[in-house]
């Protein structure tokens, strides 16, 4: 059968991907309508969103596992079946708890689409166009996270909140069909599933994003979240002690010795804090001291939001040439830059107009950062090994994202107790907290190496082998 052109391959792996993304923030807009059906309470609305993140970002690394043991695209299309189901069940809903543990299915089918998507489109493009095409799929996963606020917004007021549900099973009705014709099945290399492992990771994960987001509502020095803290850093060093000795680790160790790698994650988590505490928090001031309704609001920060649709897949244009780990140091620093200049223009008479070149340079920042690093993480590990680097590295982000929340939140209310009269005098200082994160994650970036090749160096040689593949049986030469 002939091969599909590249592009029908980047649609086929960035639709269920832009649709996994739309739904990390798409509720934000519709929770008063949520609230006012269910008559719930602000606890009961925040676990609408966060039991999606918590089952997403727990499940990451699993995810890409299950696909490397049973087929990466047989575990896409699942993943995209799941997460149809876990829709339905959110539209049709008539309690808020039910409404969650729709939301989790949500999550669990995310964690399947969002690390395979990656790895699939890696290996559906030819190695001279990969950079471009990760940079588009950067593009669209932050196009995804832009649109969901607006998007979730413009349906409720124009239809109904579950419709914002609703509207994902005609995507994975198309999704479903795509993947199967544009997309290779391929394998991994260690088809043994680390089951002490999974269990390992999730349970930690699970307890350190609940840990993180419960502690931006009842604090830091709770006892419920000190516990979880605590229990997940010791299943942590569990997982680390049990990866050593796994025949097929869920996470090979070696790629901590990998700069690139390790220094991608560290920008990702520092970029990731501090775009969603910001745009929380931006979200907020454009409703509150500048009166915007939640729709207007929403389509007002796609100066900022919407950015990484074209700096993204321009990025990825030039990883190749110009090296990723730099268009990603220059775009943290535009962001934290973008951040920096929000915190000092804001004020009782700021207009918003005053404030859009300041988004739009933050969006501009966010769109490199976006569009290399995929490019870099994936380049600095072997093929067969693209699974697991993508599943370690989403999972990093999706942390990142729940602790900028949640350590901003905090900043937040220790300085604005009252944010009906003092909110600025909580944002200002929040902002420049994330400010502070994102130029660490800056100087992280320095670390990464131009070079775009696994650092053969920290693998030990007996595990470098040349592999030919003949439909699903691997030749070793």
């Amino acid at each position: 059968m002939k091969r599909p052109a590249p592009g029908w391959s980047i649609l086929a792996a960035s639709l269920p991907m832009f649709m996994v993304s739309l739904n990390n923030l798409v509720v934000t807009n519709a929770l008063p309508a949520i609230r006012k059906d269910f008559g719930t309470d602000v606890a009961g609305l925040q676990w609408v969103v966060n039991g999606y993140v918590l089952a997403f970002a727990s499940l990451l690394l699993t995810g890409a596992a299950l696909g490397d043991r049973f087929g990466r695209r047989l575990v896409f299309l699942i993943g995209i079946a799941a997460f149809a189901y876990g829709s339905i069940g959110c539209a049709m809903s008539t309690s808020i708890p039910a409404l969650i543990m729709a939301r989790v299915v949500q999550g669990c089918g995310a964690a399947a689409v969002q690390p395979l998507s990656l790895t699939l489109l890696a290996a559906a493009v030819p190695e001279r166009r990969r950079s471009a095409a990760l940079g588009l799929w950067g593009g669209v996963n932050g196009l995804g996270v832009a649109l969901g606020p607006v998007a979730g917004g413009a349906v409720t007021e124009g239809l109904a909140w579950q419709w914002i549900f609703w509207v994902n099973l005609p995507v994975a009705a198309v999704a479903v069909p795509l993947a199967r014709w544009a997309l290779a099945e391929s394998w991994g290399r260690d088809r043994g599933l680390d089951l002490p492992g999974m269990v390992l990771v999730t349970a930690a994960v699970t307890l350190a994003v609940w840990g993180i987001v419960e502690a931006g509502q009842t604090g830091w020095d709770d006892q419920l979240v000190l516990s979880a803290f605590g229990s997940a850093l010791g299943l942590l060093l569990v997982f680390v002690f049990w990866q050593k000795a796994a025949p097929n680790p869920l996470l090979p160790l070696r790629f901590y010795r990998i700069r690139a790698f390790v220094a991608s994650n560290l920008l990702s988590l520092a970029m990731f804090f501090g775009v969603f505490g910001s745009i929380f928090f931006l979200a907020q001031y454009l409703q509150g001291p500048l009166g915007f309704a939640p729709l207007a609001a929403g389509l007002r920060t796609l100066p900022w939001t919407a950015m990484p649709m074209v700096f993204a897949p321009l990025a990825g244009l030039l990883t190749d040439r110009l090296g990723g780990g730099r268009l990603m140091t220059v775009g943290l620093a535009l962001q934290g830059f973008g951040l920096a200049w929000i915190a000092v223009r804001v004020s009782p008479s700021v207009t918003y107009s005053q404030l859009v070149p300041a988004l739009m340079v933050a969006g501009a920042g966010m769109g490199l950062v976006f569009g290399p690093t995929s490019a870099v993480v994936l380049g600095s590990v072997l093929p067969h090994e693209h699974g697991k680097a993508s599943g370690a590295n989403n999972t990093v982000r999706e942390v990142g994202g729940a602790l900028g929340v949640a350590v901003l939140t905090t900043v937040f209310s220790s300085k604005a107790p009252n944010p009906a009269t003092g909110f600025l005098d909580g944002l200002v200082p929040a902002l420049w907290v994330g400010v502070a994160v994102v130029a660490l994650g800056v100087l992280a970036g320095l670390f990464i190496p131009s070079r775009r090749v696994p650092d053969l160096a920290t693998i030990p040689f007996p595990r470098v082998r040349k592999e030919k593949y003949v439909g699903r049986h691997r030749l070793q030469t």
